[in-house]
């Protein structure tokens, strides 16, 4: 019942920049210079810094005269601070100031069959990646948050098959070209082509991807609408949850069509059980995609037919253990 109190202390501590300031002193802070630093109260910071001490968050010590200090522990450091390379602190900003703004019309959601953008930020969600990305400030953020996941998570997905056959990759729907990196680290005789929007591919050049990585190319356009590149492997990461049966059917098919023979999909999603009672990260996030966009999170057979109806055969799945799994489909080489 009480689980939103520890998101938003969490979320508040990372947007005061606590754990920032706590790794830029090297030496532990008292809750008078951390208050200073944040510009916060003196008894609103000492509350806050007490609730992430009993988070395990920070750690308190205790000097001689009684003063306390406040340090982070490892996983905060690791995961909470903006100069670690596995920060979550996109992540945490996009969830503090998008998503649970969203999910306080949950009911409205379940009842009404549909998201709450328009309610929640006053947009049509007539076009999703308007709603997504209805401004510049927002886009940003979203795809902070993508690169932030595929810099943890991304590894497992992308070895979860052997890839190294499929030597053109297309990642649909790429965004900041975080997935992209870790193909082209895990199999550097890969390349790969980030499709995206016009405006995220633009954002992706100038933030993202460096252009002395010459085996990641981009390529604009509109999964939908545009012709899609041949290739041997299409990448769809967290792409068919955001969409009903009938778009993913449409999507797959296209990508089916432009596939070489012998090719194939991945898709990488949070898979549910086949009888929905778990994992109960994947069930949460069947809600957020209720309260968020037009789909849901789907079983491995569901997906399984998605991609059989498309036309792919010899579909795999791959359980990772962590967030998100692998699903392989493959086009059958020409008689």
């Amino acid at each position: 019942m009480e689980g939103f109190l520890i998101s938003k202390t969490l979320f508040t501590a990372c947007e005061l920049g606590v754990f920032d300031l706590l790794l830029a002193s090297q030496d532990p802070l008292s809750a008078q210079q951390i208050a200073q630093a944040a510009g916060a109260s003196l008894d609103g910071t000492k509350r806050l810094l007490a609730a992430c001490t009993g988070l395990e968050l920070l750690s308190a010590h205790c000097q001689d005269g009684g003063q306390v200090v406040y340090s982070n522990t490892e996983q905060a450091r690791v995961y909470l601070t903006r100069a670690s390379p596995l920060s979550l602190q996109p992540s945490i900003q996009y969830s503090s100031r998008t998503i649970y703004l969203c999910w306080h019309y949950l009911t409205d959601a379940v009842r009404e069959g549909r998201n709450q953008y328009e309610k929640a930020f006053g947009v049509s969600s007539k076009d999703l990646f308007q709603a997504l990305y209805r401004s510049d400030e927002e886009m940003m953020k979203f795809m902070q948050l993508m690169n932030s996941i595929w810099n943890i998570c991304g590894r497992d997905v992308v070895t979860a098959f052997d890839l190294s056959p499929f030597r053109s990759i297309y990642d649909l729907g790429g965004c900041s070209g975080a997935l992209a990196k870790q193909c082209t680290s895990a199999y550097p005789e890969c390349t790969v082509t980030i499709f995206d929007l016009p405006k995220v591919v633009q954002m992706s050049r100038e933030h993202f991807v460096t252009s002395d990585n010459q085996r990641i190319g981009f390529h604009e356009g509109d999964f939908f609408k545009d012709c899609l590149p041949e290739a041997d492997l299409y990448i769809l990461a967290r792409i068919l949850h955001d969409w009903t049966d009938q778009c993913c059917l449409e999507l797959l098919t296209r990508v089916y069509q432009a596939c070489k023979p012998g090719g194939a999909v991945l898709l990488v999603e949070a898979l549910l059980y086949e009888d929905s009672s778990g994992p109960l990260t994947a069930q949460l996030y069947s809600l957020n995609m209720l309260v968020q966009t037009e789909g849901r999170e789907r079983t491995a057979s569901e997906y399984t037919a998605l991609l059989t109806a498309a036309g792919f055969a010899h579909i795999h799945v791959r359980h990772t253990g962590k967030i998100y799994d692998a699903v392989l489909g493959r086009k059958e080489e020409r008689d």
